[in-house]
Order: structure tokens, then C-alpha cells, then sequence
């Protein structure tokens, strides 16, 4: 019998009961079977699992129609109904969803056929569906539990309790692979691991280990090593090779599959060389061997000397590709010819899989690559050395002819791994003396175009350009500069009508387009927009065009226009448009603005609030109805007023909000420091100051990263422990007193690093940034490999002085005292790296003293100079010692071309005046990649512009947007006269970039002239426009900005509003300040703030509280959760029945039951 139909019968029995009592002494005088009346018991004792399981058993055997009558007497012996049962059923199965802690309880209760039973139903593949009785379908009860935080782990872990002694019965293995598959191991911990048994019988011992195999890359390192511990001891049972022999042969190497990384480099060197050979020579071992993306340097090589002692020649070209990742730590490089050495480069290929050790295998490139060229030009070879030609220095690059890099464009354009400057010297030798580009060349440039420049770009045929945006251009948008985008699009908005531009462009390219282009269109098919990114003052623009002619329902359904989505368009909304609309915003949450979210917040709040003194005035208690659980539970952005809200909540509200919460950036939403305070005691509250387990970790989320020092100190159970220091390695931006909170509670839980394993380094990944100097020292000297990896994966993060002190010194331990001849006067006996450990330290070169960096050999500084330039952390001593070497090794500077001036980075920043005068600057795609480092002083910004003018030979007023975007800073260098002639044209296709510069208020008010020239007067300016010039709005007077409604305020950029001088911000008046919105109050200034009066203050504050300040609702009644209990259970019970019932069933229960 279907499932629907089983619960509709079972409901027409039970009914007919309740007319048919007493109708027929015969049928009433029946006595209840005892499983019928135990299964009923079982529901009204509230053991509602249970009594599922054995309602379906019972019903698959055995007719009910004849205990109908019996049935519901017994019900009313027990003092219930027919109704009442249903509805604490339906209450159970819609609440147990959201309470994976209670609902692991109740599973671990029951005995183990039940509980295979109920737990195949939850997972949807238990035999029966549904329980009689009931419209609950338990598809949804199971997409309920595995979408609530802790799910998928109640299911999980009491699966792996229950089913671990059982594992080798069919259906307790059939659940925990299911439940591994699931979860993808999620939830699995080596301690669950240790408890499994050693005495499986073979087929169900390989059919746990397949699974296991196939979510390796999901396991945690420790779970990883665990396993492979429980397989060795079963591989190693006296039942499966003679006493004394040796375990591992080749079959169990080829059973170990990826696990095989974990043999021990000492078990390694006791393989049998018959074994060693006989497994190598097995082909799926080449595909084993290709996974192993994990592997260390330490066992590769111990392979390695294995394979080569067993007879394999390790140069020949059939043993190389065997090999598979074993190649990227080749050992024997000495002993290679041309050819060989050429082969192995092309299998090194698949080495930038490997997890780590990227410095490792860069070296082995440079060493075959030298190999190769011992014997055979450059220029004859470029196109048969794989990705190792990225390892080439500037001086091969630049020695290369123009005929072999066009010859060999199609293999260098797909070759990942080139630095900036390589990209530019390949792109210069390419291009010859042409100006010009055709899509031939744009095609096969590949990752090399961003070396092309701006003026390049915007020469090539916009019909080319287009072909190429259809093709490879669009995905190397990102890595080309707002200059070189927007040179694109200019080049191809001057030839196409508007509509084609957007149907055209994609990705990067699209938000380059300006605002200005857009003003002139009048109509558009916006469903072209679907998955296209839009920049805010261009999906506020196409908001506000199509508003008038389509419905809200179809605009927000094309992809980032619901960022265009204005307050006045969410009032406007009635309620019905609003709730079917609500899903859809809420699936666009990281696409919305505070101040969007607040309001659509506060339309939720009004409505709900609305509602709620209806019910009141009707006797009804505020909480009911199917919206607060949908308004709050579903709206993160209602936190807003959580301390409100919260006040009136009962305690059972919580869940749904803080797994609401728990799912989003909680700055990104609450950008105030003290209105996020608020929230997390809110967060605290609903958790009864409290974290107990695994449970309350997983219903934080991400609000774990904002938990105060002092809470975080008060977490003290070890699941909740265990859990929470898996949690915390997701938060970047902790304080330093939550850094050192959670610094102890890692020594607390994990005790002693002299104890650790290397599988725990892994494991806690950037919490090691936080540990003492002490405990660094300890870890640096046990695994320096672990610390020296985790410091190229923490790269450009903020990390503790401490922290690169310790990577600094594991790694300077091993670099002796190296005087090449021709090191400068007084570097004798200084220890000087070299490019391969530069590369390891990553921002730990920091620690490099300046005398070291001075030191460096000539070919070190030209391997490693853009790796230096990239560091932000030197100091002016550093950095004038590295400008020194660079002199040293390039000539004056005057000589300096445009690849090394870019491959300097923060370098530049030590050049003075005059030197930057004698750069070659004619480029604005140098400039732009001068200008990007932001501690240059402004004498030093106006010897950059002046020194483009002059090299460039262009004139202020010849500029182009294009050229406007890639000045950046150095238009806040321009005099009064020189920014009255930059031309109109040129600022309104860079509006949008110049407006994100934060330039001096004289420069602001000059630039805003252009804005008016464009858009006309400020009073006459919408949204999109305000959005669009950015940080020139600050450049109005107060009278300009007296002109603004209130409405506009909030689309002024909150970088505009920290720089609206003090005297003009105090002429806002407190309804324009009530209207700032999240974003722009968050970014007032002390002084701004201290310049205003008390009931300008007023209106601030109104701004930061998310809303006006009249938005709390009339009646704040306090609700029992019994009464907001029954209201729910009854709304959805009466859901769960429209929803599921047949119509014929619907007639029948409402007929006959009422």
C-alpha cells in the first residue's frame, strides 16, 4: 500500500470508529491486540519513534479494521482523543527536527531493530514511508534534520554507536555506510575509529574500507591515520599470512589504496623487492600512485630507493610515468640525460595537485629545466618543456626571440604559474613593434593577457574583442587591471548599442560598464542578466528602469538585480507579494546590503507586529501563526532588534534563530561593534549562558568567531571543546583576547605539543598561528615541514610576530654560511638564502635583517624579487636594502625597465623623489601597478604623476577613462587648473573608480564639478547616480547637501560619508541622519559625531539601531511557550493535512471525524 494512501486509511478507520461505536455490540465487545494497544501506548507515553516503527511492522502483517472501535476506547480509557494524538504527533516529528541532541536521545533508547527501522525511515529509506495514523511525511521530517546544524550528526553518531558491534550484519553496515556517505565523514573522530572491530569477515572488512577509500579527502588527518591503524592490525591477523611474514606485500599496498601514505618511512624499507616490483608493475598502481596528493618528501623518496633497489631503471621513461606522484620528489636528477630529464618534466605536471611542498617541487623544475637547457637553446625548446618554462628567470625571458614566443604562444598561454613581471616580458616579446591585436593573437595569449596594455587592448577591432569575450578573454577577467577592463569595455560600448553591451559582457568585464552608458537605454530584457554580476549603482539603475513595466517577482528572479532592490520598493510591497518574495531574498542574503536587510527586517516586524495586535485585541496570544516561525526563525536580518524581539520570545524560538544566524557573516549583516555586542548576548541567552556539547557548537555557526574572550573561558565540556576548536579555524578576524582564549583552551584540550602527532598539526591548521612562543618553538623543531607548509597557507592573513619568528628560525637552521664571490664587501659569513627557502618562509621574510637582505646572491634577488616586493610587513631599513641590491643588480635606476619596476612591489616605496623621476612611467598599467600600494606619500604621488605626464607625452586633458582608473591616488596629487581639464567624457566612464578615492576635500569638491557636468545637479541626482560617484559626494557643500531627500542618504558610500568634512556632515539634519542606514552610520567619524547636536544624535543613533525609533510594536505581551506551543502544533497539523491528504481523504476526516 503507497504510504499516502496507508495514512488516509488508517484515518478512515480510526474515524468510522468513533460513528460506528456502539453500532454493533459484536464489533464494540472486541478486545484490542496486545501489539496494537503496546503500539498505542508507546505514542501516548510519547515514545513516538518507537511506536512508528512497530506501527509499520504491525500493519505490513495484520489487518486494522477490526479494532477500530477498540482502538479509540482505549484512547479514551488513557484520557485522550484522536486529535490530541495527532496533533503531539505531528508536533513531535516538526519539532524533533530541530533537536538533534533530543532526537539522538530518543534514538539510543531504543533496541536495535527499531532503531535500524526509525533511522532508515528518517533517512528516507525505510520500507513503509510513513506511519498510518498521521499526514506526516518523513521525506520533509528528513530534510528538516539534515538541514538543522547537528543533524546529520545525531543520525550519524548514534548510527555508528548502535551499528559498530553489529557491523558485520548487512543492515547495520548498509546504515553506516549510508550514514558515512551522508555526512561525508563529517562527524567521524579517531576515538569512533579505535572501537572498530578486528575480526570482520573479508567481504564486509573491504566494503567499509571502499567507503572509507572514497571520503578520504573529507576525513581530518588524524581520522585518516586512525583508519589506516584499524586496517594495518587487520592486514597484520595471523589468519592472513604465515606466522613471521611480512604484511606488506603488494596486494595489501594495492588494498591501502590512498591510505598508503601513511606507511612509515622504516616499513617502507623492509618491502620485499620482489613485492616492491611486483606492485609497481600492477597498472592500477600508476593510478594509485596519482592520487596520493598528501604525500610527504619522506616517504616518496623512501619509495623511491625501494623501486630503484628492486631493479627498475628510474630514468627510463616507462618507470617515470609509473611512478605517478612519487615524480615530484625524484632524487636521482644527477643521473639523467636531455631526454629523460625532458620526460620527467612533462609528468611533473600533475605535482601542482599536491597538498604542499610546492617550493620542493619548484626546485626540482629548476634543476631538470637547467638539465635541458645544458644541451639545447632556449629558443628551440620553449615549447616542449611543460609548466616548467615558469620557472625561467627575467634575463631567459627576456633573452627569448619574438618568432619563438609567437611559436610557442598556444603552450605558454596555458601555463598557470606565472608571475606578474614574466607575464609582461612574454607579452612585450609576443606583441614585436605590432600596437594592434587580432582574435587569433587574444586567443592564443591565454593567461599572458593581462601583460598586454590598457592602450593594446582598447586598439584591437571591437569585433575581435567581442569574439573574444565569447570565448577565453572572459575568464582571464580577474586577473587583468580596472584599467585593462575598462579599456575592453569602452572600446566595445563605442561600437555596440547598449543592450548588446550587456548581453555581451560577463563576470569582471560587465562591472566595468559605466552608469553613464546605461542612462541613455529605455527598455531591456533583464532575464539576460541571470548569473551575471552587477556593481551596485548598475543593478540600482536597471531596478529603477524596469520597475515601472515588470512585475517585482520577475526583476528580483534575474540573478543580482534583487541588489537593486530600494526601501521605498519594500514598503510598497503588500503582504502577499512580500511573503512569496521572502524566499527569494533570503537565498540572496550575501547579495543584499545592511540597509536592505534591515529593511526588509523592519517590513517583516511591522507586518508581524501588525498582525500580532490584531490577535491580541481578539484574545489570542501574540506568538501564534504560521509567520513568527517563518519572520524570525528564517530572517536573520531580525536580529537587528534581537534584544526586542528576544524579550518577547519564549526560549523554544531561539532555534530557529540561531541556526538563522548561525548561517551567515554576522558583520556583514550587523556592521556596528555594539549592535553585534547586543546580539550575542541575545545568542548567549537563547543558550542559557551556556555551551554544552557538540550539539550548541554546531547551532552557533559562525557566531562562534564573534563569542567574547570571557565566554569562550567558560567552555568546558570536552565535546563542546573538541568541537568548538574545529569551529574556530573558520574565524579570521578574532582579537587578540579571543586569540589568546582560545590558545588556551587548545593547551587545555590537546595538553603538551610534545606529546602532539603531526596528524594534530594538520588538523588544527591556523589555530598553530596562536600558540606561545614556547609551544612554537616545540612544534618547529618536532615538524618543520607542518609549520613551514602552514606558513605559505596562511600567507597575507594576519598572524602573530611569534608565529613567523618560529617558522623563520626552523628554517634558517638548515641554511649554512654561504660567501659567494661575488656577494658585496662584509657580507663574509652572513647566512644568506637562497630563492627555495624565500619561498618556504613566505611573510616569515620579514625577519630577514636588512644586512641579510643586502647580502642576497645576485640570481637569489631576481628569482625571488616580486616574492620580496609582495610582503607588506618590511621595514624602510629592509626595503632601502633591497632597492640597493636591486641597483646592484640591474644598473641605475634610470635604466630600470617596465617589467622590473613591477616586479619591485612595496620595493618602489623606498624610492625618493628624484629616483622615481628617472622611472620609465609611460605606461598607465605601470602606474597602476605602482599606485596600488597604499603608504606611498603624497610628494612621492606627485613624482609619479609627474612623471607619467612627461614619459607618456599626454596632456591632462587627453587622458582617457582608462587612463583615469589606472592614475587612481595620483588624481588626489592633481592641481586645481589640472583637474578642471581632465575631460568629461574620460570621468564619466571612470566615475565609478574615481569615486573610490579618498582624496583631500579640495580635490573632492573639483571632481564633483565633473560629476555635475555628467549627471547633472546634485538635487536632481537618484540613488544609483549618489552610488556611482562615491567618494565625490563628499565634495558637497552643505548647502548641496541640504538639497538631498532623507531617502537618498543611505546610497551615499559609507567611504563618502567617513570623509564628509566636519563642518559639512553637521548640516545633515536629523531626519537625513535618521536615513543614513547601517553601513554609513557604522562609518561616522568621532569628530563627525561630536560636531552634531542632541537631536541630530537622536536620528544618528535611530540609523544604528537598524530602523526609526518607533518601530516597537504597541502590545509587547509576554507568551507562555505552551501557548505559542498549541497554536503551532495546530496550524501544522492543519499544513501537514491540506498539504498531504487526498481530496477523498480530506472529505472523509472532515465528514465523518467532526
Amino acid at each position: 500500500m503507497q504510504p499516502h494512501l496507508c495514512s488516509c486509511w488508517w484515518i478512515w478507520c480510526v474515524c468510522w470508529s468513533s460513528v460506528a461505536v456502539g453500532d454493533d455490540p459484536g464489533e464494540s465487545e472486541k478486545e484490542l491486540p496486545a501489539e496494537v494497544q503496546q503500539i498505542l501506548d508507546q505514542l501516548l507515553d510519547g515514545k513516538y519513534i518507537e511506536g512508528t516503527v512497530h506501527a509499520i511492522e504491525y500493519l505490513r502483517k495484520h489487518p486494522i479494521e477490526d479494532h477500530q472501535a477498540a482502538m479509540l476506547r482505549y484512547l479514551h480509557s488513557r484520557g485522550s482523543s484522536l486529535h490530541s494524538l495527532q496533533a503531539s504527533y505531528t508536533d513531535y516529528f516538526a519539532g524533533i527536527g530541530r533537536r538533534p541532541r533530543q532526537l539522538a536521545a530518543h534514538l539510543r533508547h531504543l533496541d536495535t531493530r527499531s532503531f535500524l527501522l526509525g533511522v532508515n525511515l528518517l533517512y528516507g529509506g525505510g520500507s513503509g514511508g510513513q506511519l498510518p495514523f498521521t499526514t506526516v511525511r518523513f521525506r520533509d521530517v528528513r530534510d528538516l534534520i539534515l538541514r538543522t546544524p547537528g543533524g546529520h550528526r545525531s543520525l550519524f553518531v548514534t548510527a555508528w554507536e548502535k551499528c559498530l558491534p553489529r557491523v558485520a550484519t548487512s543492515p547495520c553496515l548498509e546504515l553506516l555506510t549510508k550514514a558515512l556517505r551522508l555526512s561525508s565523514a563529517a562527524y567521524l573522530r579517531p576515538e569512533m575509529i579505535a572501537h572498530l572491530p578486528l575480526d570482520l569477515p573479508e567481504e564486509i572488512f573491504r566494503n567499509i574500507t571502499a567507503v572509507f577509500k572514497e571520503l578520504y579527502d573529507d576525513m581530518t588527518a588524524r581520522s585518516q591515520r586512525a583508519i589506516y591503524e584499524w586496517i594495518r592490525q587487520i592486514l597484520q591477523r595471523p589468519n592472513r599470512q604465515p606466522a613471521g611474514a611480512p604484511w606488506i606485500v603488494a596486494e595489501n599496498l594495492w588494498f591501502l589504496g590512498r591510505f598508503v601514505v601513511h606507511l612509515p618511512p622504516e616499513e617502507i624499507q623492509k618491502i620485499s623487492l620482489n613485492e616492491i616490483r611486483h606492485f609497481i608493475n600492477y597498472d592500477n598502481a600508476t593510478k594509485q600512485l596519482d592520487s596520493v596528493y598528501d604525500i610527504t618528501p619522506t616517504t616518496a623518496r623512501a619509495f623511491q630507493e625501494r623501486i630503484n633497489a628492486s631493479g627498475f631503471d628510474m630514468a627510463n621513461t616507462s618507470t617515470v610515468y609509473r611512478l605517478g606522484l612519487l615524480v615530484c620528489f625524484f632524487d636521482n636528477v644527477q643521473e639523467l640525460d636531455t631526454g629523460e630529464a625532458r620526460s620527467l618534466l612533462h609528468q611533473m605536471i600533475k605535482c601542482s595537485r599536491l597538498k604542499g611542498f610546492q617550493a620542493d617541487v619548484k626546485k626540482l623544475k629548476a634543476q631538470l629545466l637547467g638539465l635541458v637547457l645544458s644541451s639545447q637553446r632556449l629558443n628551440e625548446t620553449l615549447d616542449s618543456i611543460s609548466d616548467a618554462i615558469a620557472c625561467l628567470s627575467f634575463p631567459q625571458l627576456d633573452s627569448l626571440s619574438t618568432e619563438s614566443v609567437r611559436s610557442a604562444a598556444t603552450v605558454l598561454g596555458t601555463v598557470r604559474g606565472w608571475t606578474p613581471g614574466q607575464t609582461l616580458i612574454l607579452a612585450d616579446k609576443f606583441m614585436g613593434g605590432n600596437k594592434q591585436l587580432s582574435l587569433f593573437d587574444l586567443s592564443r595569449l591565454g593567461v599572458l593577457v593581462p601583460g598586454v596594455s590598457a592602450d593594446t587592448l582598447y586598439n584591437t577591432s571591437p569585433q575581435d574583442l567581442a569574439q573574444a569575450l565569447q570565448r577565453s578573454l572572459s575568464q582571464h577577467g580577474a586577473s587583468l587591471s580596472p584599467g585593462q577592463r575598462l579599456a575592453v569595455v569602452t572600446q566595445i560600448a563605442a561600437s555596440w548599442n547598449v543592450s548588446s553591451v550587456l548581453d555581451l559582457l560577463n563576470s569582471s568585464f560587465l562591472k566595468e560598464l559605466p552608469l553613464y552608458n546605461l542612462l541613455h537605454m529605455t527598455s531591456y530584457n533583464v532575464s539576460h542578466l541571470n548569473q551575471k554580476e552587477l556593481r551596485k549603482s548598475q543593478a540600482l539603475f536597471l531596478y529603477h528602469l524596469m520597475s515601472d513595466t515588470m512585475p517585482v517577482q520577475e526583476i528580483l528572479g534575474c540573478g543580482q538585480l534583487v541588489r537593486g532592490v530600494t526601501c521605498d520598493h519594500l514598503r510598497a510591497l503588500d503582504p502577499a507579494t512580500f511573503w512569496q518574495l521572502d524566499g527569494l531574498l533570503r537565498g540572496s542574503l550575501s547579495l543584499l546590503s545592511p540597509l536592505q536587510v534591515s529593511e526588509r527586517r523592519l517590513w517583516a516586524f511591522t507586518h508581524w507586529s501588525s498582525s500580532t495586535r490584531v490577535r491580541q485585541r481578539h484574545g489570542k496570544m501574540g506568538w501564534g501563526g504560521g509567520r513568527s516561525e517563518k519572520t524570525l526563525g528564517l530572517n536573520p536580518s531580525f536580529f537587528w532588534s534581537s534584544t526586542r524581539v528576544l524579550a518577547m520570545a519564549p526560549r523554544s524560538i531561539c532555534k530557529p534563530l540561531l541556526i538563522a544566524l548561525g548561517r551567515v557573516e554576522l558583520s556583514s549583516i550587523v556592521p556596528q561593534p555594539a549592535k553585534r555586542a547586543e546580539v550575542m548576548e541575545s545568542v548567549l541567552w537563547c543558550l542559557n549562558y551556556t555551551i554544552q556539547d557538540e550539539y550548541d557548537v554546531d547551532i552557533l555557526g559562525r557566531t562562534i568567531c564573534y563569542l567574547s574572550p570571557d565566554f569562550i573561558r567558560t567552555i568546558t565540556s570536552n565535546k563542546a571543546l573538541n568541537e568548538a576548536l574545529i569551529h574556530f579555524r573558520i574565524c579570521r578576524n578574532l582579537s587578540p583576547a579571543q586569540k589568546r582564549e582560545v590558545r588556551n583552551k587548545i593547551q587545555e584540550y590537546y595538553g603538551d605539543p610534545t606529546a602532539w602527532q603531526p596528524e594534530l598539526m594538520q588538523d588544527l591548521g591556523p589555530l598553530v598561528t596562536l600558540l606561545s612562543r614556547e609551544d612554537l618553538t616545540t612544534v618547529a623543531e618536532k615538524f618543520p615541514d607542518i609549520l613551514l607548509q602552514l606558513a605559505l597557507d596562511v600567507e597575507g592573513t594576519a598572524v602573530s610576530e611569534d608565529f613567523l619568528a618560529a617558522v623563520f628560525h626552523a628554517l634558517k637552521r638548515t641554511i649554512g654560511t654561504i660567501t659567494p664571490s661575488n656577494m658585496p664587501p662584509g657580507c663574509g659569513g652572513t647566512r644568506t638564502p637562497s630563492s627555495e627557502h624565500i619561498l618556504k618562509l613566505a611573510d616569515a621574510n620579514s625577519l630577514w635583517s636588512a644586512g641579510e637582505l643586502r647580502c642576497l646572491s645576485p640570481e637569489t634577488f631576481v628569482r625571488s624579487v616580486e616574492l620580496l616586493g609582495a610582503l607588506t610587513s618590511f621595514s624602510m631599513a629592509q626595503l632601502l636594502a633591497l632597492k640597493e641590491k636591486a641597483k646592484e643588480v640591474w644598473g641605475p635606476v634610470r635604466s630600470w625597465r617596465k617589467h622590473q619596476v613591477r616586479a619591485l612591489g612595496h620595493i618602489a616605496l623606498s624610492l625618493n623623489q628624484s629616483e622615481i623621476r628617472e622611472l620609465e612611467l609611460g605606461s598607465t598599467d605601470t602606474v597602476a601597478a605602482l599606485i596600488q600600494h597604499r603608504q606611498w606619500s603624497p610628494p612621492q604621488v606627485r613624482s609619479l604623476l609627474e612623471g607619467f605626464l612627461h614619459d607618456s607625452g599626454l596632456p591632462v586633458e587627453a587622458l582617457s577613462g582608462w587612463d583615469l582608473a589606472g592614475l587612481g591616488r595620483l588624481l588626489c596629487e592633481m592641481t586645481g587648473p589640472e583637474l578642471d581639464s581632465v575631460s568629461t567624457a574620460a570621468y564619466s566612464i571612470a566615475a565609478a573608480r574615481v569615486g573610490e578615492l579618498a582624496c583631500e576635500a579640495q580635490v573632492l569638491r573639483r571632481l564633483l564639478r565633473k560629476a555635475r557636468e555628467v549627471f547633472g545637479d546634485v538635487g536632481q541626482w537618484h540613488g544609483f547616480v549618489l552610488w556611482e560617484v562615491g567618494t565625490v559626494a563628499a565634495g558637497m557643500s552643505g548647502e548641496e547637501l541640504k538639497l538631498l531627500v532623507p531617502d537618498l542618504m543611505p546610497y551615499f558610500t559609507p567611504a563618502a560619508m567617513a570623509i564628509l568634512p566636519t563642518h559639512v556632515f553637521k548640516e545633515l539634519s536629523p531626519e537625513q541622519l535618521k536615513k543614513l542606514g547601517p553601513e554609513n552610520s557604522a562609518a561616522v567619524t568621532a569628530a563627525q559625531e561630536a560636531a552634531l547636536n542632541r537631536e541630530q544624535l537622536a536620528g544618528l543613533q535611530a540609523a544604528r539601531d537598524g530602523g526609526d525609533s518607533n518601530e516597537t510594536p504597541l502590545s509587547t505581551a509576554p507568551l507562555t511557550g505552551l501557548a505559542y506551543r498549541g497554536e503551532m502544533c495546530f496550524l501544522l497539523w492543519a499544513a501537514f493535512t491540506v498539504v498531504y491528504f487526498a481530496d477523498y481523504c480530506q472529505i472523509l476526516a472532515h465528514n465523518i471525524c467532526t
